[in-house]
């Protein structure tokens, strides 16, 4: 799955030498519309009544999103990204983009960007740094804050989704080095620190790898997808959306897959009934990414608190799986009852059977008027659904 999508990672010797490479003076782009030749709108299918349109094509590599607030309208969505270390600020007024800025680049990878109190903290694989006063300085960006580098300097499985959570912690996950091993129990699992970087506490263990976590407006309970294993042929084993009910909870990696498979190498001596079984099964090799809970009020009531998915789509399967947003109905008591695709068509199939992706979704994101922001990694956009009966 992701490991192996080496076509957008950046290699070690870009890495930055010195904060000041890291942070490298803003660069502002004008956000381009729908009429990009490469973003076939067309080709996206969505439910009656939901609409899709370009809010930006100007976000290379744009992975995880995170929003600063609104005021008279106007806010700032933050993008991290894969291209070239990047991050980005797309300034928004009233749902529609004005223009883009580069506000960090040379970092390793960073992925993943948290917004509290108007700073914007940013993955880089071992470290976590903070830009301050951030929504002022979009053209004229600070120099960062290191909050800390204590997370392994692995590439594989490297890169990090953050998010604050209702505690006011920042929650980090740190990935398995690798598809299948025995890594140790400073890898495959999901942390958190304080915003200071200090007190560092591990949530939940026996996770692989997962690029997309978030609470639910319920019972604020923390929920998170999960990459499955690779190597075990086209329908096995299924990607995870998990639910932690207590702190420590293991989830099953490497032992047990997708709470019913036992590992062939690593599961010996093990019961998958040892560990916590998955929500819901997601499908085997569709990169489930990014996903957030729906807690906007333009979608209809049925949709709310509904999960959505950014599947970022299979790499190693013969028939290609993903590439599509899915959608997971949750019950009154929580639990999953209905899973069925939202937005698809990033990918298309000829007669012939010929597969081509003009997209990846990566990850989602409520916006404050109820739409739905989707990152594209491959088309280097955010696109924004929107519903009107």
């Amino acid at each position: 799955m992701m490991s192996i999508d080496t076509q957008q990672l950046i290699p070690p010797s870009r890495a930055p030498t010195t904060l000041a490479a890291a942070f490298a003076s803003s660069l502002t782009l004008f956000a381009a519309h729908a009429e990009a030749s490469d973003l076939h709108l067309d080709q996206l299918k969505l439910p009656p009544g939901f609409h899709v349109e370009v809010l930006t094509d100007a976000v290379p590599a744009a992975r995880e999103m995170a929003l600063g607030p609104e005021r008279d309208g106007k806010s700032v969505l933050y993008v991290g990204s894969m291209d070239a270390g990047k991050v980005y600020a797309v300034e928004l007024d009233h749902g529609h983009s004005k223009a883009v800025h580069v506000i960090a680049q040379g970092l390793q990878r960073p992925v993943g960007v948290a917004y509290r109190e108007g700073k914007l903290y940013v993955s880089a694989i071992s470290s976590i740094y903070r830009l301050d006063d951030i929504d002022k300085r979009l053209e004229h960006p600070p120099k960062p804050v290191l909050v800390t580098d204590r997370f392994p300097t692995d590439t594989h499985h490297g890169w990090k989704f953050i998010a604050f959570g209702p505690d006011g912690w920042l929650y980090v996950p740190v990935g398995a080095p690798c598809n299948i091993c025995e890594p140790g129990e400073r890898y495959a699992n999901l942390q958190r620190i304080k915003p200071d970087g200090s007190a560092a506490e591990t949530v939940a263990t026996g996770i692989r790898n997962t690029v997309g976590f978030d609470w639910n407006p319920v019972d604020h309970s923390l929920w998170f997808t999960d990459n499955g294993r690779d190597m075990l042929g086209d329908d096995i084993p299924d990607d995870e959306l998990n639910h932690v009910t207590k702190a420590g909870q293991h989830f099953g990696y490497p032992y047990c897959h997708q709470g019913d498979i036992i590992d062939p190498e690593f599961g010996k001596g093990h019961t998958c009934a040892e560990f916590v079984p998955p929500a819901a099964k997601l499908g085997a090799h569709v990169a489930s990414l990014g996903m957030r809970f729906y807690t906007g009020t333009q979608f209809p009531e049925e949709y709310r608190n509904n999960v959505f998915i950014a599947e970022h789509g299979s790499w190693n399967r013969s028939t290609k799986v993903g590439y599509r947003v899915a959608r997971v109905v949750l019950n009154a008591d929580g639990k999953a009852v209905k899973q069925e695709p939202f937005v698809q068509g990033w990918l298309q199939r000829d007669g012939a059977g010929h597969e081509t992706a003009w997209g990846r979704p990566a990850d989602v994101l409520v916006a404050p008027d109820g739409s739905l922001l989707i990152s594209d990694d491959v088309g280097g956009a955010i696109y924004r659904v929107t519903y009107k009966n």
